[in-house]
């Protein structure tokens, strides 16, 4: 499969997970925390599940797959722990032109779920060829280096852009970035000079 990478606003979609146990409880905690609205339909649904349900905007829909719960949807994961069930979803939800990842085998949908770190606003998603366990490797290497610093950094950089181009010096403001994103970039971040660096534009 050849890969589009993609970042979704989680406030605009509505997602609807095939699946009750483990698999769906980590996917809908992922889209709840991006602010999606997440439908999980299943016959039975994990304790772990039922109680993340009540504390957020989860709909908990206990009954048997059927396409026409797929209507409203931007998003359908396919989570359960039958093939021949999770290939039937990934049909009927190409069929309405939706996205579509099949948990437990990625290459059946149309998009997959990577590794994300998430420091701040700066988010890191791995993939690596249909291998979760090397994603979340390489994932968890990038995170050590990945952290508030960078986070911080970043906040501040977004500062900067927002007052200068609002303030109608958008030609500082692209001198700013050139002089700030360059190759000491990363090096002053770590240091912890960015700071100081990004006030003398200001």
């Amino acid at each position: 499969m050849s890969l589009y990478p993609l970042m979704l606003d989680g406030s605009t979609l509505t997602a609807v997970i095939v699946g009750g146990g483990a698999v769906a409880t980590r996917k809908a905690a992922a889209l709840v925390a991006s602010g999606a609205r997440v439908r999980v339909v299943a016959p039975v649904i994990a304790p772990e599940l039922q109680s993340l349900g009540r504390d957020s905007t989860i709909e908990l829909v206990n009954e048997l797959y059927s396409k026409r719960q797929l209507d409203g949807a931007g998003l359908v994961i396919a989570a359960t722990n039958d093939e021949g069930l999770n290939r039937q979803i990934s049909v009927d939800a190409k069929a309405l032109g939706l996205l579509v990842n099949v948990a437990s085998a990625p290459s059946e949908g149309n998009c997959v779920t990577p590794a994300v770190h998430r420091s701040g606003d700066v988010v890191v998603a791995v993939t690596a060829g249909g291998v979760p366990s090397a994603a979340a490797r390489i994932r968890d290497d990038l995170a050590q280096k990945l952290d508030e610093r960078y986070a911080s950094a970043v906040r501040e950089l977004s500062s900067l852009r927002r007052s200068l181009i609002d303030g109608d010096r958008r030609a500082r403001w692209s001198s700013a970035a050139t002089a700030l994103i360059d190759n000491s970039f990363c090096e002053r971040v770590e240091s912890g000079r960015f700071d100081e660096a990004v006030a003398e534009w200001r």
